[in-house]
């Protein structure tokens, strides 16, 4: 046997939601490098198109960006008929888009006073989206009758609770930032997501698993590092790319007899 081919995704067609965000261009990049075609999905359809060429002309697969709201059960819907007219199958999915507030103040507000339309607007893309898109892909993946991967984007926060003290004095985007309670539940929401599919798909061949980053390098003030950092086991936080390796392990077939699991990858956070 050859175990490095188990990790060789040539000929295999990926989806992934978020595409071209932070993390999501890593992802991309990752799995085109592994040889799958990809599908860039993202709500800003000039970013998922430009990263798309960009995957074809340095990796030499099929790639296309495709706009989509996620949170919406026909925008959805149109997405994965496109994908699939463009592709003929989709193979993997990483479900991985997360929603992003408009409006900092009411996204970091205090939970004493957070705002119900808010809260249900971030629930909309993080679970309902997870939801939405899940429900139509794996109903394809059933339809080709080939089994699947699909991989859904959690966070250390969707495991274990925040550490409130980090927050004092750490700025993010220009503000004083926290880990809202909605980013909690919704990442925690994920997780039981992915176990009641595993076990309900197991029988069509369908693997679903989570993958849950720890705190990633984006934009963070010194300040929030640091006292991250002091959190964390290996003394630092992540760097995007770091995320990858799990994800093609995920996506593979080295990772054929896992299914219902939550890969953290977090520096060791969660073990102190």
């Amino acid at each position: 046997m050859s175990y490095k081919k188990l990790f060789d995704l040539k000929g295999k067609t990926a989806l992934v939601t978020g595409g071209s965000g932070i993390l999501g261009t890593h992802f991309c990049s990752g799995l085109a490098d592994a040889g799958a075609n990809v599908a860039v999905v993202d709500i800003n359809n000039q970013s998922a198109n430009e990263l798309a060429s960009k995957l074809e002309n340095i990796y030499s697969v099929r790639a296309k960006g495709f706009g989509c709201d996620v949170s919406d059960p026909i925008s959805v819907s149109l997405m994965v008929k496109a994908v699939v007219e463009h592709f003929g199958e989709i193979n993997i999915l990483h479900n991985n888009a997360a929603g992003k507030s408009d409006d900092l103040n009411a996204f970091f507000a205090p939970f004493e006073d957070y705002d119900l339309d808010q809260w249900r607007k971030i629930m909309s893309v993080n679970i309902d989206g997870m939801f939405l898109i899940a429900q139509a892909v794996g109903k394809q993946m059933i339809k080709q009758g080939k089994g699947g991967s699909i991989i859904q984007t959690s966070s250390i926060y969707g495991v274990m609770a925040p550490d409130h003290r980090i927050y004092k004095g750490s700025f993010y985007l220009g503000r004083q930032i926290n880990t809202p309670a909605v980013y909690s539940a919704s990442k925690a929401a994920v997780i039981g997501l992915t176990k009641h599919l595993a076990t309900y798909w197991a029988d069509s061949g369908i693997r679903v698993n989570t993958l849950s980053p720890g705190g990633t390098e984006s934009g963070q003030n010194e300040e929030f590092s640091r006292l991250y950092s002091a959190r964390v086991p290996l003394g630092r936080m992540a760097r995007a790319h770091e995320m990858v390796g799990a994800l093609i392990y995920l996506a593979s077939e080295a990772s054929s007899y896992v299914t219902g699991q939550n890969i953290i990858v977090d520096g060791g956070l969660q073990a102190w």
